[in-house]
């Protein structure tokens, strides 16, 4: 019996001397607030979709016209305009109003753009549907250009279902793809800007928002899901 009670005494030692030493753990300066788990399902209402989802809810539609952004939306242009600024203006964004800068963009700088994976998913969808599937852009229009060759490859499609790229130019105060949107007579339209999403509305066509990559050259960064439109999940790359 009174082995017992020294080894409980023991045992009752031991966890006290551990709550003083847990008592007296060196505590590392906040630097910030942090975060709990709660804090972190208090996301911003967004409504998320998935390519799968997308191609779902067409099923019931036929073939149709869709269109695309192409900068921070199937390509990741960002090497060649980080390439231009530079070159054409390293202190503002005056190079964007450059001819010479859009001549080098659209016939060969584009070889450094990387196609992103989202869109190379959602035009191989969209051409299983047997879609028209068109490319209007805000670049300014040049004498020539290689960009519609270097979609076709980056993108997959065949020759035969490739339309020329649209450039529809970047005016302040006015969105010229609206006309080009109407003209084709499109149903869905993707891309990563607010202007790309209000366009859509303004010709109640359904406006998809993809996610700009964090390290585009073309900051700040758009608010997705801002206007309660469709966000593509994991769209950033």
């Amino acid at each position: 019996m009174r082995k017992a009670t020294l080894a409980f005494s023991a045992i009752v030692l031991a966890f006290g001397l551990n709550g003083m030493a847990q008592a007296k753990v060196f505590m590392p300066e906040q630097i910030g607030s942090g975060v709990t788990a709660a804090d972190l399902a208090q996301r911003q209402a967004v409504h998320w979709v998935s390519v799968d989802q997308i191609e779902k809810s067409l099923q019931s539609q036929p073939p149709m016209a869709v269109g695309f952004d192409i900068d921070d939306t199937v390509l990741f242009s960002s090497p060649g305009f980080f390439r231009g600024k530079l070159e054409y203006s390293p202190n503002d964004n005056s190079y964007l109003k450059n001819q010479e800068f859009w001549e080098k963009m659209n016939n060969e700088w584009d070889k450094f753009s990387m196609p992103k994976q989202i869109g190379i998913e959602l035009v191989q969808m969209h051409l299983k549907r047997g879609d028209d599937i068109y490319f209007i852009t805000g670049r300014s229009k040049t004498k020539t250009e290689t960009v519609t060759k270097y979609l076709q490859e980056d993108l997959h499609i065949p020759a035969d279902k490739m339309n020329a790229v649209i450039f529809a130019g970047d005016e302040p105060g006015k969105n010229n793809k609206i006309s080009w949107m109407k003209d084709h007579k499109l149903k869905i339209y993707y891309g990563d800007a607010d202007a790309d999403i209000a366009a859509a509305r303004e010709l109640n066509i359904r406006g998809i928002r993809i996610l700009r990559a964090s390290n585009s050259s073309y900051q700040p960064l758009p608010k997705a899901g801002r206007f309660g439109e469709e966000v593509v999940i994991k769209s950033e790359y």
